[in-house]
């Protein structure tokens, strides 16, 4: 007698061949709080008789778990199944669940409705072809369906069904219902982008035009939802678009074999076909496509393949292998609508990781162009973006990357970004096009680089950057090093942060905004020091690790050191020579480091000086000897 367990085995083997032949329609269910995403997943679910929960192996305890019955699925039990999953906080990720019907199989993105989480409905609909909207019909139209609604539309999903629910509660009023679809096409008309709204009145806990026509809304003449899901037409033009194929993998286990894998996100390859190679811009022939199955006589977008190539290129991970005809473009600043999905706010010129296809490099982000109102999709000034604020910026990038503008194409034209000090995600964008100055500006080759301006200076170019609290002694520890080097014949710069705001950063404040330009500005101004040759020390509070890592960043691994000038607060606030504590502490000065904006000490300084038990003579030693035992300078 075969086991409970095998049986299970076969019905899964069996449910997934036949589903071989079905389409596959994925999409999103989204709206506000509590308009009830979980009721009609779980109605869904109910209807479509067989569950596959995320991993098709647990179907027999999700059997138990969901209360299945043969196959019968008590809808209560699965509804409270759902709930339980939110109030567990398991919705803060997306929760991706399979269903299908005799007509098409489904894969729905299940997102939660609190606006702390839009950015997991934002991940969801980065692969969806068809959104859902609920409304509440006692609410109607809300802050979150607009945003919901607004970045839908951002990315690119045609189709949207605008499921006004519980119809049971306003009595199947058809005013109501009409009312509601009346305002939002007339909001969607303004928000440009969705093509197709299919208004349905349901009760998703009723069951009502859900599956079956409802006789209490007999006033209503279109698609109950599962008749539209399995039937509503998705364009994809994924193949007649130009050939991209971001590079995951450099193949080549032998001398005799080298081949390029990635998965092809758009358009068609076969041998003999001409490629070319972004961002170097080199050009090859397509000698074979090779998988797991034997060679490819064809592939198409969908299909992941190793590509072999005639001629001897260079190819890289993060490069992208396009048709030569229709290449994709290639540049280093993009205008860009970004969606923030941190807790702390996005800051100009603060330095993020940009992830764009298989390509990863190092982006600043400038001044937000305007932030877009959901509500009344006007553009408002806005110096930074907070969570969950969308905003057109301009973004720069390290090097050049190869891209296309996301309305032409989602895979090569979307991006993250990740910062550097957490490797979280923070933001997601979508690229609208290369900015002009992008082609047009271009590093100039000088005759007399830095290395020969440090050699007749005979000393090795370094930044000293000092770092601690206002009223530490940075200052008077960095001007006794700088005494002391020059006494030995040093050539230096001193970079003050009080002084440097008497000219270069003078228009800027204290807003967190500003002290994240301030340092931007700094240090490369103290770059362009080190490509003179001098040893260049710098004071300033830097109070945000991701500024410190940006001004290391710019320079050589062994032409940076960060001395933490390490004072107690209440240490700092005692000496406080300038009165300022005083004053902050009084309420006169805001976002003073220390009271009311935060400083992040340096985790793995170079050099730590504690001046509570070393004086600033002391110190200064302390920094010389060090210099000397890296060959900085000879005393």
């Amino acid at each position: 007698m075969a086991h409970k367990s095998d049986l299970i085995a076969s019905d899964i083997d069996a449910y997934l061949k036949a589903q071989e032949d079905k389409s596959l329609l994925r999409f999103i269910t989204c709206g506000s709080v509590d308009d009830g995403k979980s009721t009609l997943i779980g109605r869904l679910l109910y209807e479509s008789k067989l569950i596959f929960e995320d991993q098709l192996s647990a179907l027999e305890a999700d059997s138990r778990k969901m209360g299945t019955q043969g196959d019968k699925i008590d809808f209560a039990l699965l509804v409270d199944g759902l709930a339980s999953e939110r109030e567990q906080g398991i919705t803060i990720d997306v929760a991706y669940r399979f269903f299908s019907t005799d007509k098409r199989k489904f894969i729905v993105a299940d997102t939660p409705g609190h606006e702390q989480y839009t950015r997991n409905m934002a991940t969801g609909a980065s692969s969806a072809d068809l959104a859902i909207i609920l409304i509440d019909a006692r609410k109607g139209i809300l802050t979150q369906t607009r945003r919901h609604s607004f970045i839908v539309s951002t990315l690119g999903i045609k189709n949207v069904v605008l499921a006004v629910n519980k119809m049971d509660l306003v009595h199947y009023s058809q005013q109501v219902f009409s009312d509601i679809e009346i305002a939002y096409r007339a909001f969607a008309r303004e928000l440009g982008g969705i093509e197709h709204i299919t208004a349905i009145p349901m009760s998703a806990l009723e069951g009502d035009n859900i599956v079956e026509r409802s006789e209490r809304m007999d006033w209503y003449n279109g698609p109950v939802l599962m008749e539209h899901l399995e039937t509503v037409a998705v364009r994809d033009d994924s193949q007649a678009k130009p050939f991209r194929m971001p590079v995951q993998w450099v193949n080549r286990p032998n001398l005799d074999f080298r081949g390029f894998s990635g998965f092809i996100t758009s358009g068609k390859i076969a041998p003999g076909d001409r490629i070319k190679v972004l961002p170097s811009a080199k050009e090859s022939t397509v000698a074979r496509i090779v998988t797991m199955d034997g060679d490819l006589s064809q592939a198409a977008s969908g299909q992941s393949v190793t590509l072999t190539l005639k001629d001897e290129i260079d190819v890289s991970r993060g490069d992208t292998i396009c048709s030569a005809g229709n290449p994709a473009e290639v540049a280093n600043q993009f205008e860009t609508t970004l969606l923030w999905m941190a807790d702390e706010p996005m800051f100009p010129g603060r330095p993020y990781v940009m992830k764009i296809g298989t390509s990863t490099v190092n982006a600043t982000i400038t001044r937000p162009k305007y932030r877009i109102n959901v509500n009344t999709l006007g553009h408002e000034a806005a110096n930074d973006l907070d969570l969950n604020e969308v905003g057109v910026c301009n973004i720069s990038t390290d090097r050049p990357i190869a891209f296309d503008p996301y309305s032409e194409n989602h895979d090569t034209g979307a991006f993250i970004l990740i910062d550097k000090i957490t490797n979280g995600t923070v933001g997601m964008g979508t690229i609208h096009f290369a900015l002009r100055r992008s082609s047009n500006v271009h590093w100039q080759a000088l005759e007399v680089d830095r290395s020969a301006r440090a050699a007749i200076k005979g000393q090795r170019p370094v930044v000293l950057w000092f770092t601690g609290l206002s009223g530490s002694g940075k200052s008077t520890i960095a001007n006794i090093v700088d005494k002391k080097l020059i006494a030995v014949g040093a050539h230096t710069m001193m970079l003050d942060g009080d002084n440097v705001r008497h000219g270069l950063n003078k228009d800027l404040g204290f807003t967190d905004a500003d002290r994240v330009e301030n340092i931007r500005r700094v240090a490369e101004v103290a770059k362009l020091m080190t490509d003179a040759g001098l040893i260049t020390l710098v004071s300033f509070i830097s109070p945000f690790r991701a500024e410190r890592r940006l001004a290391r960043d710019l320079m050589a691994d062994d032409e940076f050191l960060t001395i933490f000038v390490d004072t107690p607060l209440a240490v700092a606030e005692q000496r406080d020579a300038k009165g300022l504590y005083k004053k902050a502490r009084a309420g006169q000065i805001k976002n003073f480091t220390g009271i009311d904006s935060p400083y992040e000490p340096p985790e793995n300084p170079e050099i730590r000086i504690d001046t509570t038990t070393t004086s600033a003579s002391e110190a200064a030693d302390e920094i010389l000897r060090e210099l000397t035992r890296r060959g900085i300078v000879s005393t």
